[in-house]
């Protein structure tokens, strides 16, 4: 990230490696699985899911600290979720963020159970979260959801039966807001769950993190084709080199930017009634728009 970055991502960014430092403290896992976990875990992330989470909490005028365990939480579950999708048996891939992903620099094995290890520590995290009973059930139940059989890991699964097929644009558009969009809204609303919101509210913020969700997977698959793999930290062209569909193959390199601008322009006027509170999350729908890794 450029060092022009709105102070609150630095700051947000800075809470949540805190938050994560101070749990993984905490366990007393064996020595290589604990050094899996944190080699991933501390691998350089943007943490956009966790300063989701903030910003949202900030837009409905809630306090930071009653988001901590929910921002902790979304990245545990997405770092799982990356140590998972690169394995061989996935979309072996060998970089991650510049750096050997996790099967690479430790082995296979020890890569799943880090992952393993991560989705467990979500769930405990949220388990003890300092809100009252029937809130931390619905947060279990927001993520679990989102990350489950109808959420992440649906669209890791369409996404592994569409390898060599060019599949149509609607079950293009499932996969990304299962994968990739579901988290990015579970992001959100347990955020909301956090604070106080109106029916509304929650409508208008399902619908800014729905279009943030796909655009951010319309931008990686832009950046597959035109990004810079020093900058994006991973191997260009990963995605045409093994087949398969995105955006760009389905509705060309323009076609793909012209729905990246529309669901940029989407998530703006999402949060027209919030007025300035809000101004976090349209910076960073800025960010998902014109990120260059």
């Amino acid at each position: 990230m450029q060092s022009t970055e709105p102070p609150f991502l630095a700051q947000y960014r800075s809470r949540v490696e805190q938050q994560l430092q101070i749990h993984l403290a905490a366990s007393e896992a064996p020595e290589r699985l604990q050094q899996a976990i944190s080699y991933s875990l501390f691998n350089g992330g943007k943490r956009i899911r966790p300063i989701l989470a903030y910003a949202t909490a900030d837009a409905l005028g809630g306090d930071s600290s009653s988001v901590d365990a929910a921002a902790c939480a979304v990245e545990l579950i997405h770092t799982y979720s990356l140590i998972h999708d690169d394995l061989p048996c996935m979309d072996d891939d060998d970089l991650r963020r510049g750096k050997p992903t996790t099967h690479v620099a430790f082995d296979e094995a020890t890569a799943i159970l880090a992952g393993d290890a991560l989705q467990a520590m979500a769930f405990e995290l949220l388990s003890s979260a300092d809100h009252p009973a029937d809130i931390v059930l619905l947060m279990i139940r927001e993520l679990a959801r989102a990350s489950g059989a109808e959420g992440m890991v649906a669209g890791q699964m369409i996404d592994l039966e569409s390898m060599g097929v060019q599949i149509d644009a609607d079950t293009l558009k499932t996969m990304h807001l299962c994968k990739t969009g579901a988290l990015i809204r579970a992001s959100v609303r347990l955020a909301a769950l956090c604070c106080s919101y109106s029916d509304q509210q929650l409508d208008q913020l399902d619908w800014y993190a729905d279009s943030i969700g796909l655009a951010f997977q319309i931008k990686d698959d832009i950046l597959d084709v035109e990004g810079s793999e020093e900058i994006m930290g991973k191997t260009q062209g990963a995605d045409s080199s093994i087949d398969k569909s995105t955006y760009v193959s389905l509705h060309g390199l323009q076609g793909a930017k012209d729905n990246l601008q529309q669901l940029h322009q989407a998530s703006i006027s999402s949060l027209q009634s919030f007025g300035p509170a809000a101004d976090q999350l349209r910076s960073l729908a800025d960010l998902v728009v014109n990120r260059s890794s």
